[in-house]
């Protein structure tokens, strides 16, 4: 990945944080025929390893489990808050006029090996640990044991799990931290008065905080 220095994110704490917060990563192998990827929800346990490690699951009619059980070698992409900027909100606009759009972002890529795992007794445990990770904010949480067994006996069967010890952990924070004071005040006023939205909310608080916020 591309990382000017001003935007790398190093903490290891932070860098979990946001995988908690954006647990949708998006799985990348080369198989084959080139490469593959698929958007899978993971968990992390961030205790496991010394980087921490991922756990999921894919539809067993997914051929990029095969792939793995031959050559592990994954790429995980976790995307964060992202949001266009527009250079009118940079008071450098009034001064200058020398100034560009860009697009702000804050990301995490992971590098491991993924362990295929068909065993259903970890498959179970590791459904009913991400629906409760998922369900926890409801005011009546649906659990796995509310189906009745034979139809989750049934469901594991379509289903593989795997395991994927973090070897290597980068994140991105392109937050505007490359921008003056003034500028980054704009870029935070701008995201929101013109954008209502969750997003846009959060990435105003990095820019806020010169990317160091946590989620």
């Amino acid at each position: 990945m591309y990382q000017p220095p001003h935007f790398r994110e190093e903490r290891l704490e932070i860098q979990h944080a946001l995988i908690k917060a954006h647990p949708l990563g998006l799985l990348i192998n080369s198989g084959e025929d080139g490469p593959n990827a698929n958007a899978i929800p993971f968990l992390l346990d961030a205790g496991a390893s010394p980087k921490g490690t991922l756990f999921a699951h894919v539809a067993r009619a997914n051929p990029q489990w095969r792939q793995l059980a031959n050559d592990g070698r994954v790429l995980i992409v976790f995307q964060g808050p992202q949001t266009y900027v527009t250079p009118s909100w940079y008071a450098t606009k009034q001064e200058t006029g020398k100034v560009v759009p860009t697009w702000n972002y804050a990301i995490v890529q992971v590098r491991g090996t993924a362990k295929i795992i068909e065993d259903r007794d970890w498959l179970r445990n590791h459904v009913s640990a991400l629906t409760a990770r998922n369900e926890a904010p409801r005011a009546a949480p649906w659990a796995v044991d509310d189906a009745p067994e034979t139809y989750i006996d049934s469901q594991l069967k379509g289903i593989v799990g795997m395991e994927i010890e973090i070897a290597e952990i980068e994140g991105k924070w392109k937050v505007s931290q490359n921008r003056p004071e003034n500028d980054r005040t704009g870029v935070a006023d701008g995201l929101e008065a013109d954008q209502h939205t969750t997003e846009a909310r959060a990435m105003a608080e990095l820019v806020r905080a010169g990317g160091t916020k946590s989620y």
